[in-house]
């Protein structure tokens, strides 16, 4: 998972040598495993991602606002892509984590989908009603 976030944060103008860079993966993938996690991301998150990389949750809070800001400059379309609909302004850091947080949780599932065999169907699973066989208009209404 942590290669398609990395990936993701790249196509939005995010690279490596940004110390948010790394926050923001980490985060993400944990909102993606437990988006609940977004709630109270002062309290649950930012600490959480502290301990992974051994510093405060403010510093792991400034540094993924400041990725969200190069991503607004670099590619607001991308973002409004993902977010499914046009911004108006920035969105806020929380904001943020969830649009790729649910990005990533979309197109985990959209590949998924395309991994499962499709169904064959041997036979209809509902026999055709004929006039009169109790059908619809049969039913009596109460």
């Amino acid at each position: 998972m942590a290669a398609e976030i990395y990936n993701l944060l790249y196509q939005l103008g995010v690279t490596a040598n940004y110390t948010g860079f790394f926050y923001t993966a980490y985060a993400v993938s944990l909102c993606a495993e437990q988006p609940d996690r977004l709630l109270l991301v002062t309290k649950w998150l930012y600490p959480e991602v502290a301990r992974q990389y051994k510093t405060t949750w403010k510093a792991v809070e400034r540094n993924i606002r400041s990725v969200g800001v190069i991503i607004w400059q670099e590619n607001r379309p991308l973002l409004e892509h993902l977010a499914h609909r046009n911004l108006d302004k920035k969105p806020r850091t929380t904001q943020m984590l969830a649009i790729l947080a649910s990005s990533l949780n979309s197109s985990r599932l959209a590949a998924q989908e395309l991994d499962e065999p499709a169904a064959v169907q041997e036979d209809d699973p509902l026999p055709q009603l004929q006039a009169g066989s109790g059908g619809p208009s049969s039913v009596p209404i109460a």
